[in-house]
Parts: C-alpha cells; structure tokens; sequence
C-alpha cells in the first residue's frame, strides 16, 4: 500500500521502512529483479483502462481549476504515453546489471587483492511535477539497481500516481521483491520533511519546472542531481543545408515544447539568414508558433521584439527567441552565457565549425544535425532516464541505471598488515591488475 495509507508512519519510518527493504532487494539476483520488472509491466497492461481513468480524472480537475499548457501537457497520460512507459519498463530489465560489476581487480601483493565493486546508492528521493510516467521510469530503474525510492508526485498528478502505485505495490507482492522498496507521499508538506531526512535519504532527484528544482536545491543537505533550467540553443551556421536546418528546427521547437529538451533560442549566422529564416517561418506557421527576434531579425522577417530576459527565459510553450550572429565563434559566446548546459545543437555540413562548436559549447548534449529532442534516457538506449543532470560533475545528461550506483572497495589478505610496507626493509608493492 502507497505510504500514505499506512498506520500513521512518521517520514523517517517511512525512509527507514524503504531503506530495510532496498537492503534486500540489492541482493536479490539479476534474474529475480528482472522477473519483478517484467510483473510491473505485464500488471501495468492489465490495468491500463483503471490508470487511464484516474489520470483523465487528474487532467479534468485541472482544467477546471485552470493550468498551463505546458504543464497538462505533462500531466496527460493517455495510451501512447502508457504503452511507452510500460516498453520502458521490459526494455531496463533487458539491460546488464549494474550491481556487482567489477571496475578494478589488483593484485596490491601476493594474496593481497583489491577490487572495486559496484553497488545501490541506498534509497532515493524523487520529487517531480505532473508526468505520472516518471513514476514508471523511475521505479524501473530502482528495482534493476538494487535501490529503495520514495516518491512524491505533484498534487495535480495524485489520482494517477496513486493508482500506479496501487498496481505496482500488487505486482510485486507475487514477486521477491519487497513492495515497501516503493513509497509514495502524497502531500506537499512531505517535500520538507523529506528534504530534510539526510541521515535516511542518499539522493533527491527533482523533476519539474526550474523554480520548483531550485527550491529542492535551496533546502536540502542531501546531494541533488538534476537540471534547474532546460534552455536549449540550436545554431543555423552559414553552411547549413536549408532543407535539413528547416526540419530539424520544427522538430526541436515543435514536437513536445514543454519537454526540457525543446529550444528556446534559435541562432542564425546573418549569411544565411535572409535565405533560412522566410523559409522557417512558413514551416512554422501550421504550429502557431510565436516568433520573437533581435533587431536583425526584424529587418528579415516579422517579429516580436526581443527582450534581454528572452535569451534566459525557458518559454516550455510555442514561443520561439531568434538571433542573428556573425560567426560560430559568437553562436557559442552565447550559449556559454545564455544556456542551461543542457542540449544545444548546430545545423552545418562543415565539419570544422561542427568540432569547434561540440568542443567549445558547455552543455551535457551538444548535437550536429539532429534535433535535441533526442535528449533522452529511452531514446539513448538507456531503457528509462531518472532524471536529466546538467551538473559538471557525472553522471550528466540522461541519467540512466549508471547513476543510481556507487562502489565499494573490497580488500581481501591473508594476516597481511601495513607495517610490513613501511620502514628501511618495507616490501614493495606489485600493483598488478588481474
């Protein structure tokens, strides 16, 4: 049952209840963690019309209340986004274990022996904002690595989040896994309490608009992993083939403009401008998208008039900055400042400014003609995503299974102690991999 439906627990029996029970599931085998997988999915199936139901429940309360597009797009599950999910689900369990992987196997000296080992962080902390999928992905990818997870959903998502949680916690009571791995909180005032629980909890993941994840970031001693903007850039460069840069610019804009991974900026180079741009904006016109654009822009094309805060603004709707630049070199200057280090891409079929444009951009993802919706856990083969980093430190980008563990050293001798490595007659080490 969700953590809300339990006998008044406090949050730290919650965290500790979660904590206990990801301790048995990091050692449990790979084929018993797959097999729990693969009855989420299959219970998942069964239940979609009951899923579908709550979650149309969750999107008509609030419409009535009123909502950004962008957010009830989020929200809106619907069978594609379901189904989706649920490949996710089958598609991690087909992925290597990450747990038990041996990253350094060395001999320090006769029978004296070191191996690096991976294993689960622990137990986890997501926080996200509407995408009730999430809570698919997410759970899917805790159970591979061994980890526990509380879970806290927004509140327009709670209808939808509850009822996946129901199927999920009756999937895995047929299974080895414990249910109680999976927690959800169900209130605001949980966020708090959880953020707070640095003794219990390893690792917060926020998922949602960038103030929400910079308030998580603001009031939290546990270390965060996650991205507080999703400011992308994409760079028309004046050898750019029209066609293609037209193309991939409706996609990057277009296909899902609330996602993380749409742009917010397009860069044009101006030589390539007056050709480029007449031709974009009649591409974009069956998608209603609003065009804003610097005063270069304007002498080409009919814009809103860009405003400073613009290049700083993820719009998560159809709204389009536009920038004429002179050269890549001043392309770049702009994502450095202007940017998330999220994704940023250029169009060019120069491959000298494409490597100086991927080498000199700081950004997670930096693209050469493709689209940067393809920003993303599942589509880089990674089964699911938690989250999306824009950290300098790893893991960065799509986070996937290989940020949901750590290691452990394991030294093993035999009566060997470091005396003996020390001194005028010390032994010398071999330090040979094995």
């Amino acid at each position: 049952m969700v953590a809300s439906q339990l006998t008044s627990p406090s949050l730290i029996q919650i965290a500790r209840q979660t904590r206990q029970s990801a301790r048995q599931l990091a050692i449990l085998s790979t084929s018993e963690r797959n097999e729990a997988l693969e009855a989420i999915a299959s219970a998942l199936e069964a239940a979609a019309p009951e899923i579908l139901v709550a979650n149309s429940a969750d999107c008509q309360a609030v419409q009535d209340e009123g909502i950004s597009p962008a957010l009830y797009a989020r929200l809106k599950l619907g069978k594609t986004k379901l189904q989706a999910a649920i490949a996710g689900v089958r598609d991690v369990a087909k992925l290597d274990d990450p747990i038990g992987s041996c990253q350094i196997h060395r001999e320090l000296d006769d029978g004296l022996i070191l191996k690096r080992v991976t294993c689960p962080l622990g137990v986890l902390g997501i926080i996200f904002e509407a995408r009730p999928e999430a809570l698919i992905q997410i759970t899917s990818l805790a159970i591979k690595s061994g980890n526990g997870v509380i879970l806290k959903g927004g509140k327009e998502a709670t209808r939808s989040c509850q009822a996946l949680v129901k199927v999920i916690h009756q999937a895995l009571g047929k299974t080895k896994v414990n249910p109680f791995a999976i927690q959800l909180l169900t209130t605001r005032e949980e966020i708090k309490q959880l953020l707070e629980l640095d003794e219990d909890v390893d690792l917060i993941i926020p998922r949602g608009s960038n103030s929400f994840v910079r308030y998580v970031q603001d009031n939290t001693r546990i270390p965060v992993l996650g991205h507080a903007d999703g400011i992308c850039h994409l760079y028309i460069d004046e050898k750019a083939a029209i066609e293609k840069a037209v193309s991939i610019t409706v996609d990057a804009k277009t296909h899902y403009p609330a996602a993380c991974n749409a742009i917010e900026t397009l860069l044009v180079h101006q030589a390539i401008a007056p050709t480029f741009l007449p031709q974009l904006v009649s591409a974009l016109a069956t998608h209603k998208v609003e065009l804003r654009g610097d005063k270069r822009t304007s002498q080409i094309i009919d814009v809103i008039p860009t405003q400073e805060e613009d290049w700083s603004t993820e719009y998560s709707d159809l709204i389009l900055a536009i920038k004429i630049v002179d050269s890549t070199e001043e392309a770049i200057e702009h994502i450095n400042t202007y940017g998330s280090k999220h994704t940023d891409g250029i169009v060019t079929e120069d491959d000298r400014a494409a490597e100086l444009f991927q080498n000199q951009v700081d950004a997670a993802g930096v693209y050469h003609n493709c689209s940067t919706r393809f920003a993303d856990g599942f589509r880089y083969g990674f089964g699911a995503e938690v989250g999306i980093s824009t950290q300098q430190m790893p893991p960065r980008g799509p986070v996937g299974l290989e940020g949901l563990v750590t290691y452990k050293y394991k030294l093993t001798g035999d009566g060997h102690i470091a005396a003996t490595y020390t001194g005028a007659n010390a032994k010398l080490f071999t330090h040979k991999d094995l």
